[in-house]
């Protein structure tokens, strides 16, 4: 099977249940819990690099870059995606996080064709206008503009679509992102926040626990950025909806959120497309060409 794909799927297996680690630390406020994903994960990455000797190459990709746009944008667009994610899940918007990842493959998908050439078939498209009749759906019932799933979609969306036409690797471009967002990170930290020490020297639970969140943003999003680059985008849109689905069934039976019925049906609608997908035989034919499946 296509390595791409296996690295994809396993990442938004893992996102899927994300959740439950931020509960953990919903003590803590989400600027403090962001801030230390950030630093922890460029030490998790800086480890990485320097074991495999990679700065020099780092440097040299950064400096002969024609397009700057596409190594120093997607750093903005993953801090505001963390920040929205932790601070939803942590304020009881579980369900809203997983409407966010339900629109964010339509985002991508439509940047894939709109940009990149990408070429859908006809019952692809009706697949996908299915999926929009879910969403829209499942953004009705909410009663006003679901600014936390749309903020989710739009970050994320266009991030995948920048590090597919960035230069560099995945190790690569985490290192810089998170690098750079280590700088506003600390002096935060730093200079702008009282009880952060608090994390630090005196409660050893929630430390250990802020330590690890380098591990767990670093090594999914790294198994996911190496996926995506062997794959279409089209394609990376449509399994995107594993980890909303994961999420979805988190907020509704483990975190005890409302489910109405307007909701299950957008749910319903979304999944029909997925089918449809799954089984039409002209994408099954697009998959064995173009994703080298070994028999």
């Amino acid at each position: 099977m296509n390595k791409g794909l296996i690295y994809v799927i396993s990442a938004y297996l893992f996102w899927g249940i994300h959740p439950i680690y931020w509960k953990l630390l919903k003590h803590i406020p989400p600027t403090i819990i962001v801030s230390h994903r950030i630093i922890w994960s460029f030490i998790f990455f800086l480890i990485i690099i320097l074991i495999k000797n990679e700065w020099k190459v780092l440097i040299t990709k950064v400096k002969n870059s024609n397009n700057k746009i596409t190594i120093f944008l997607p750093a903005l667009l993953m801090g505001g995606n963390w920040f929205t994610y932790v601070w939803a899940i942590n304020s009881g918007y579980v369900i809203e996080t997983s409407l966010g990842y339900f629109i964010c493959p339509l985002i991508i998908v439509f940047l894939g064709v709109l940009f990149l050439s990408e070429k859908l078939s006809n019952i692809q498209w009706i697949a996908l206008f299915l999926a929009a009749v879910g969403v829209f759906i499942m953004t009705f019932i909410y009663g006003q503009f679901p600014w936390v799933a749309m903020i989710l979609a739009v970050t994320w969306g266009c991030y995948v679509f920048f590090r597919k036409k960035s230069p560099l690797n995945a190790l690569e471009g985490l290192s810089l992102e998170t690098a750079i967002l280590s700088i506003p990170a600390l002096i935060y930290l730093c200079f702008f926040n009282e009880s952060g020490s608090v994390y630090l020297f005196n409660d050893n639970y929630s430390f250990i626990l802020l330590m690890f969140t380098g591990v767990m943003g670093g090594l999914p999003l790294l198994i996911f950025i190496n996926g995506s680059r062997r794959i279409k985008l089209s394609l990376l849109g449509v399994l995107q909806y594993i980890y909303p689905t994961i999420v979805f069934f988190l907020g509704v039976y483990i975190y005890g959120e409302e489910l109405s019925t307007a909701k299950m049906i957008g749910f319903v609608f979304i999944w029909i497309s997925l089918v449809i997908f799954s089984l039409n035989p002209f994408l099954l034919k697009l998959v064995k060409k173009h994703f080298a499946f070994n028999e």
